[in-house]
């Protein structure tokens, strides 16, 4: 993705500032915290549970262990990415509101019965994405739609306090690219090319310098006076034009925003959103995002998307419907497993964009950790066991991917710890009931 004289500057504040010297901030970084880490976290939330361990059992998680596993069905399009993917099982959410799916969107990111604690990715945004032009950016497919309460959300900025997602990706992009200032109101946002982003960060550094010896402050010194070199360069573009960040999106010219709330337009709107989530991520405008695709408890007609294999005219058939199979043998129960197999096809999607982006050595894919997650376990019963997460990524070589994982039995809490320690956070707990991060899962 290329950027404009903006955004490279925030890129060249964030990232050429502290490079020569992560070996010295590792040996001050807290226990917990692998030595590499990923650069931006992303939750993919879709409704309803998976057919797993009801009475069609095998359709989600992988069999086998370890590294020798084959896919279930609603996992084959992860395929090509399998060895980008951590498959965990034995992962509960505790048996209070077991049955219930706002109980278990309440506890899902915030690890808190009742909703009673701030999610994960809120805190990430306000502790290591607390840099970013936009700390949160919360984007929906549907999520909002007939006036949802506030159960309906799984992004909690505070204890009992949800957010509604920006539904609309044209808005949404028109908000991050079209000039509007970060957190909406207020003074415009500092020009970034009338201010220095080496004199900016100079208190930090100078904490830095008195943890150093001569010899290394020396050559922090140096690397300083480099940095402003390369900064007088960049400020010295003046008005040429370098490719922009904020080119236009082909998918936001497939949305019809007048019918965001139909299901016919579900499928492109949701891509729309994913692909403004990657762009805003590509171009250093956020570091922590969650795509909501539809709610719990879902009235989306997935037989409506035309061009996939849920397409079918004239019969209606509702993601919360499908749930409630019964017995395998109910013709909902297909439905309900071709519908789980598209949501995660478009999980892949987003694991593929980030996928196509070149980031330093490898790929955004390489430098992320982005998590799938539902509120339920099965969807039948709404259990709270055997919860269907999956990370994907490497979060910057510290996601031990290609394999799988089976705890037994242990809280979801250790989960959001894990994604904070992979984000650089010391994090040794997180909501109730929290044992530390999950053995194994990070390097």
């Amino acid at each position: 993705m290329s950027m404009n004289r903006r955004a490279l500057l925030r890129f060249f504040a964030s990232s050429a500032m502290t490079l020569p010297f992560a070996g010295l901030l590792a040996r001050s970084s807290e226990a917990g915290v692998p030595t590499q880490t990923a650069k931006r976290f992303v939750v993919f939330y879709f409704p309803d549970g998976v057919p797993e361990p009801g009475p069609g059992g095998g359709k989600w998680h992988p069999s086998g262990s370890d590294t020798s596993f084959t896919l279930g069905e609603n996992l084959q399009p992860l395929a090509p990415f399998a060895s980008r993917c951590a498959f965990l099982k034995g992962l509960s959410m505790g048996p209070t509101d077991a049955g219930s799916h706002p109980g278990g969107a309440k506890k899902l990111l915030t690890g808190v019965d009742g909703g009673g604690g701030e999610s994960i990715d809120r805190y990430l945004a306000r502790t290591v994405g607390a840099g970013a032009p936009y700390k949160h950016l919360y984007l929906g497919a549907m999520a909002a739609q007939n006036s949802a309460s506030g159960d309906k959300f799984v992004s909690y900025p505070s204890a009992g306090t949800t957010a509604a997602p920006e539904d609309n990706p044209v808005q949404a992009f028109a908000r991050l690219f079209g000039g509007a200032t970060p957190g909406g109101g207020g003074a415009p946002a500092v020009d970034p090319t009338q201010v220095s982003v080496v004199d900016t960060a100079l208190a930090d550094l100078n904490d830095l310098r008195a943890r150093l010896g001569d010899a290394e402050r020396a050559k922090l010194d140096l690397h300083l006076e480099g940095l402003r070199d390369v900064e007088r360069r960049v400020k010295g573009l003046g008005g040429q034009a370098l490719p922009s960040c904020d080119q236009s999106l082909a998918s936001l010219a497939q949305v019809d925003t007048g019918k965001l709330y139909e299901a016919a337009e579900f499928p492109d709107v949701l891509r729309a959103q994913i692909d403004v989530m990657v762009q805003a991520m590509a171009c250093g405008l956020t570091k922590v995002g969650v795509i909501q695709a539809s709610q719990h408890t879902s009235e989306l007609i997935m037989s409506r998307f035309a061009g996939t294999p849920l397409y079918k005219p004239g019969f209606d058939m509702r993601s919360h419907q499908a749930s409630h199979y019964g017995q395998s043998s109910d013709p909902k129960f297909a439905d309900y497993v071709a519908q789980r197999t598209w949501f995660v096809s478009q999980f892949a999607y987003l694991l593929d964009q980030l996928a196509q982006r070149p980031e330093g050595a490898g790929t955004m894919l390489d430098n992320s950790i982005v998590l799938l997650c539902t509120e339920v376990g099965e969807g039948n019963t709404h259990t709270h066991d055997q919860m269907p997460f999956v990370l994907a990524g490497r979060a910057g070589g510290s996601l031990r991917t290609g394999r799988v994982f089976d705890f037994g039995y242990r809280r979801h809490s250790d989960l959001l710890v894990t994604i904070a320690n992979a984000m650089g956070d010391g994090l040794t707990s997180f909501g109730q009931a929290s044992a530390g991060g999950l053995p194994g899962v990070l390097a």
